[in-house]
C-alpha cells in the first residue's frame, strides 16, 4: 500500500481544515490497516497527532487536540480523514500519514512501515 496526503493549507487561527490521506490499494487491504497522523514542525521531532484502528470506531488522540480534532475513515474510498477545527498557531507543522498492519493504532512512529509524503499546515495568528 502506498500513502498520499492531502488538504494542508494557510488558515487563520480559529478555523478548519480537513486532511485526507489516500491508499493506493483495495478496499480490502486497506482495511486490514491501522492509521495514524504525525506532525512535525521545524527543529522538532516527529509527534504523534491521532490513530485510528482498522475498524474505524477505536480512536486515539494526542492530548492537546483532543476536542478539535477528529480522525474517521472510509475504508470503501481507501481514505483515512483527519478534520482540524480551532486550529492554533501551534498546530503548523507538516502532517504525515503512516499505516501499521495492526488492528489497533500506536503512538510510537517506529510501530509504522508505511508513510506518506507530508502535507504543510500553516494556522497564522
Amino acid at each position: 500500500v502506498q500513502l498520499q496526503a492531502s488538504g494542508g493549507g494557510l488558515v487563520q487561527a480559529g478555523g478548519s481544515l480537513r486532511l485526507s490521506c489516500a491508499a493506493s490499494a483495495s478496499g480490502r487491504t486497506f482495511s486490514q490497516y491501522a492509521v495514524a497522523w504525525f506532525r512535525q514542525s521545524p527543529g522538532k521531532e516527529r509527534d504523534f497527532v491521532a490513530g485510528i484502528g482498522r475498524r474505524g470506531y477505536d480512536t486515539i488522540y494526542l492530548e492537546s487536540v483532543e476536542g478539535r480534532f477528529t480522525i474517521s475513515r472510509v475504508n470503501a474510498e481507501n481514505t483515512v480523514y483527519l478534520q482540524m477545527n480551532f486550529l492554533k498557531p501551534e498546530d503548523t507543522a507538516v502532517y504525515y500519514c503512516a499505516a501499521d498492519r495492526a488492528l489497533m493504532a500506536g503512538r510510537e512512529d517506529s510501530s509504522y512501515d508505511v508513510w506518506g509524503r507530508g502535507t504543510l499546515v500553516t494556522v497564522s495568528s
